[in-house]
């Protein structure tokens, strides 16, 4: 599990402030942790993260590697807001073994277990590969980088969209990939027969068509353009089925 970085995110206007920004519905809040990204204003990834409703306070839980430049933008955003946002003294626990008491569901999928706020970091040593891979799930700066549209890496199947929210920043973007076009390329689970390396180019006859992320065993997740998904894949010296 990688490491985490958490924020406190207070003020009156707090749950307004995100609302505007963030793809998913902040009024979900009240029913448990929700999943979000922030996009860029043409709808790309720029960061993911989770959030959770703590007293006063709204606890964003973010991979450390883009934790300080997505709290960077989001300050940009506050102008006028009543909102402050500061680190906070609470670390995350993360596994898929019983949930200790006052754990929290993992909102993307069951699978993935569950997350406990308080004073302990790590995890219970879940093999999150795999788990990830099972179940196509995207880790950040992985498979989830600046060139990604959340469609494509199945946000809408993971909770991370909601589409009857109102406006937010890359919704327009997002909105019509959603109603307007049909996804061609995007995660999909694959299965690799043979040495074949996270980064490879996925090929047909010489012609790329995808490419090779995450692998767990004999499975991984790749990055494919639909039309183009078809027998006589190859990464590596490795045979790739779409599964």
């Amino acid at each position: 599990m990688p490491m985490r970085q958490l924020y406190e995110i207070t003020g009156p206007d707090r749950e307004h402030f995100l609302q505007g920004l963030v793809t998913n519905d902040l009024r979900l809040l009240a029913q448990g942790p929700i999943y979000a990204a922030l996009l860029t204003p043409q709808g790309k990834y720029l960061a993911d993260f989770f959030l959770i409703a703590q007293d006063e306070a709204i606890l964003l839980d973010i991979d450390a590697s883009i934790a300080e430049p997505t709290i960077k933008r989001l300050s940009m955003y506050k102008l006028r807001a009543d909102v402050a946002i500061a680190p906070s003294a609470l670390q995350v626990y993360c596994g898929t073994g019983p949930a200790p008491e006052g754990a929290l569901p993992d909102p993307r999928d069951p699978a993935m277990g569950w997350r406990l706020y308080g004073a302990q970091s790590g995890d219970d040593g879940s093999d999150w590969d795999a788990i990830r891979v099972a179940h196509c799930i995207p880790q950040t700066g992985i498979e989830l980088t600046p060139d990604t549209y959340i469609l494509e890496a199945g946000f809408e199947r993971l909770h991370g969209v909601d589409f009857r929210k109102g406006c937010y920043v890359g919704q327009e973007v997002t909105a019509r990939m959603k109603h307007k076009t049909e996804l061609r390329k995007g995660f999909v689970r694959v299965a690799v027969q043979g040495s074949a390396q996270p980064g490879d180019e996925i090929t047909v006859e010489g012609r790329k068509v995808g490419q090779l992320f995450t692998r767990a065993g004999d499975h991984a997740i790749a990055y494919l353009r639909f039309e183009r998904a078809e027998a006589g894949m190859m990464a590596g010296s490795a045979q790739i089925t779409l599964i």
